[in-house]
């Protein structure tokens, strides 16, 4: 079974899926998968491969009302990506950090 964070790495991998995930952020509603496919240029089995990823790394989560489906956005797991991501940011900023002091060591007085 796949951790959560290879799960929203999967998710935000792909062009397509971050496109739709972000229409859905923006539109703050709730948008049907017929809405959805309607707005890119792949078919709705295709938009609805694409949402499945984002509901299983959590960062969309669907309503059924009647036949249709509807797909709201959840940002909420990608604080988990901010946070793997700090860690690094720290490790550069001291490398950096220590590039920058070993080259004012070498600078001609």
């Amino acid at each position: 079974m796949q951790d959560r964070l290879t799960k929203l790495f999967k998710a935000i991998s792909d062009p397509k899926r971050r496109d739709i995930f972000h229409a859905l952020v923006i539109t703050t509603s709730a948008l049907s998968i017929t809405q959805i496919s309607n707005q890119f240029d792949i078919s709705r089995q295709g938009v609805t491969k694409h949402i499945k990823t984002l509901e299983e790394a959590g960062l969309v989560y669907i309503d059924s009302k009647g036949r249709e489906r509807f797909c709201n956005a959840n940002a909420k797991p990608l604080e988990e990506v901010n946070k793997w991501m700090k860690l690094y940011e720290q490790f550069w900023d001291d490398s950096l950090t220590k590039l920058e002091d070993y080259l004012d060591e070498k600078k001609p007085s």
